[in-house]
């Protein structure tokens, strides 16, 4: 075989690929399910860790009081006493007495994870079956309980939120919703599509006996993420982790080119070490290979370079900005473009997370190399 036809068969599957994840994600935000977990009047405890002032951070947290469900307890959980989100936090339990809401302080390490260790107290004082862990910069809409719920099944273990990146005030906010949005949320809703779901850290439903069963919270602390423990607990009880059909909110603000860099770098040098083997194919889930492919299809063929990659730009990148609208995702002017800087950097990621193990989470240097303490 000609392998210029070689070179462009591999870049039609890559690009049928990615159109059909954004039809089954598109298709699954329209879907409304109703889930099998009698979660309606059954009690929930929220857990929510909280670290330093970040951005809307008045605002998500707030949000955690004005649930549409009729039994939820809060318990917000601070790891120093000196934190200055504790004022805020006190504040906001005394404007809002009608919700049972607590404030926790002090650290348990059973990990390496900070979060982790900030959240060992809160899930040993909470008195629910139902357990939500939901970090500070979710925005949480009044029906996040009955949304979880929808994704629950009798084959369930865990229900989980990919962060969506909303509400960005600069351009290098907007590059963070590239990365969140279209490409990484995509692809974890079209994972779950197909029966591969896996956990994600920013919002877990636990139904307690299914931790419990495992070791408690404790046993989250076998990998440095506690969502890559949570779903190898889940998937280790033969269960599965579902999604909700449609992610919550994490408004951005302003964000800085570094911030950006390096959260992406934590994420990706985690998945490394976490799931090694399907961190490896990720070089292939952008259009960077695919364009790449392209560009020496035409010159093998002595064909325009330009006619072969503009189609493949059109409609890779026409189909996430489609994705975007149909879902409600913020869908900048210079989309297109910030698809294309994404794009370009995520190879870069792919081969940072082969060659470091270390990473910074707010403002502490870690690495993935100890992964228990």
């Amino acid at each position: 075989m000609n392998l210029s036809i070689l070179l462009a068969g591999v870049c039609a599957v890559s690009l049928a690929v990615h159109v059909a994840s954004v039809v089954t994600v598109i298709a699954r935000f329209k879907r409304r399910d109703v889930g099998t977990a009698g979660l309606a009047s059954a009690g929930v405890s929220i857990l929510r860790p909280v670290c330093g002032i970040e951005n809307f951070i008045e605002e998500t947290l707030r949000s955690t009081f004005m649930l549409n469900h009729p039994r939820y307890e809060i318990i917000f959980c601070v790891a120093e006493a000196d934190d200055p989100v504790i004022p805020l936090v006190e504040r906001l339990i005394a404007a809002h007495k009608q919700v049972a809401a607590r404030l926790l302080i002090g650290n348990s390490t059973v990990s390496s994870n900070p979060k982790l260790n900030n959240l060992v107290k809160g899930w040993h004082a909470s008195r629910h079956e139902w357990v939500l862990m939901v970090d500070s910069n979710v925005l949480m809409p009044r029906d996040l309980l009955q949304r979880m719920q929808a994704a629950w099944r009798e084959d369930t273990g865990l229900v989980c939120s990919p962060p969506v990146g909303a509400a960005p005030q600069n351009l290098w906010a907007e590059l963070e919703c590239a990365f969140l949005n279209t490409y990484q949320a995509r692809w974890q809703c079209f994972a779950d599509a197909i029966g591969l779901g896996f956990a994600q850290g920013k919002a877990m439903l636990w139904r307690r006996d299914v931790l419990d069963a495992a070791g408690g919270i404790e046993a989250l602390s076998v990998e440095i993420a506690e969502d890559a423990a949570a779903t190898k607990i889940v998937r280790g009880q033969g269960l599965r982790v579902r999604l909700v059909e449609t992610p919550f909110a994490q408004p951005l603000g302003r964000r800085g080119a570094v911030d950006v860099w390096r959260r992406q770098l934590r994420w990706a040098r985690l998945r490394r070490d976490t799931f090694k083997w399907f961190f490896i194919p990720e070089i292939f889930t952008s259009a960077f290979a695919p364009l790449v492919l392209a560009t020496l299809a035409a010159a093998l063929a002595g064909r325009s370079v330009l006619a072969m990659v503009a189609p493949i730009v059109a409609v890779w990148y026409g189909a996430e900005a489609l994705l975007a609208c149909a879902a409600g995702w913020p869908l900048a002017l210079r989309i297109v473009a910030l698809f294309m800087l994404r794009d370009a950097l995520l190879p870069l990621l792919w081969i940072a997370a082969w060659t470091g193990d270390e990473f910074e989470w707010r403002g502490k240097a870690m690495t993935v190399a100890v992964s228990t303490t």
